[in-house]
């Protein structure tokens, strides 16, 4: 790859169209310093700054010494907004993308305006710089060869566990995140329907003063977390391990698990069951529950 200069503006980014770039800007996620020097010449340079809270960026524009004019954008007027600032982009004005922390469009809103400036032939340019997911996967020592960011899961917790469940038997690393207020309903859910006894990590205020990473299996990261004063305060990127590969439904795969399962209903109920078999075996409780409900009555 040859080096680019790192005049701004950024270029030998093809447009199809004249007018202004639309430059889709990294920020910190905690720690200021992560910013990069070109992002904040990017910024500097800009006409006009789209943002998912202006309050929020305008402190981080401000601790840049910059003024600049700031556009609302957020998951509840980004339709309309986009019109404008493809406006902006035709009339020769470039412009900038941020939100409140991160990458923007990574769980964050853009989306809308991306695609229609694109679409419009603009030029749209990345500014790479933190990502939360990303900065949680580089220490948290589970695989990364394969991962599945999964954003944040349903509030509602039948909407979750259904979520979970679809989830049961990807192999690869799954990345969600989560707030302070559910992250121990989350993690009761995950142990439930992906097993107690599958590993995950949490990474918790990440690039921040308390940062920490709670890792084991679930059931002892959620111990962990409820035993930490601090454990439900900030934002969290939780890491589950992806179950093991197994053959398709191998006659030999079926007859281990039915046998654990036959053993276990000699004495327990079937509910009782599926939750052991799935800590002993990593796979789905939900799998589980049935296949020992189609034992217990055939």
């Amino acid at each position: 790859m040859n080096s680019e200069s790192s005049d701004f503006p950024a270029s030998a980014n093809r447009k199809d169209v004249a007018g202004g770039t639309l430059y889709i800007v990294a920020t910190p996620i905690g720690n200021l310093d992560d910013l990069s020097a070109r992002a904040t010449k990017v910024l500097a340079g800009v006409d006009v700054v789209a943002a998912e809270d202006t309050r929020h960026s305008g402190r981080l524009l401000s601790h840049l010494g910059l003024q600049k004019r700031l556009v609302a954008l957020h998951d509840h007027n980004e339709k309309d907004r986009a019109a404008g600032l493809l406006a902006e982009l035709a009339a020769g004005r470039d412009v900038a993308l941020i939100s409140d922390a991160g990458t923007p469009l990574i769980s964050d809103p853009g989306y809308v305006l991306v695609r229609e400036a694109r679409a419009s032939g603009f030029s749209v340019s990345p500014i790479p710089g933190a990502c939360a997911l990303v900065a949680a996967l580089s220490a948290a020592g589970l695989p990364t060869d394969r991962f599945l960011f999964v954003g944040f899961l349903p509030a509602k917790r039948s909407g979750r566990r259904s979520g979970l469940e679809s989830l049961a038997s990807e192999v690869a690393t799954l990345v969600f995140y989560e707030s302070p207020h559910r992250i121990l309903e989350s993690l009761r859910d995950i142990g439930e329907v992906l097993g107690a006894g599958r590993e995950v990590v949490l990474g918790r205020e990440i690039t921040k003063t308390f940062e920490t990473f709670y890792s084991g299996s679930v059931g002892e990261v959620l111990a962990e977390l409820e035993q930490d004063a601090h454990g439900t305060r900030g934002e969290f990127v939780v890491m589950v391990r992806g179950a093991e590969a197994r053959p398709g439904n191998s006659e030999a795969t079926t007859m281990d698990v039915d046998r654990v399962l036959t053993v276990l209903l000699a004495e327990l109920p079937v509910k009782k069951v599926a939750k052991m078999a799935a800590e002993l075996t990593g796979l789905s409780k939900n799998e589980l529950y049935q296949r020992a409900l189609a034992l217990k009555d055939g």
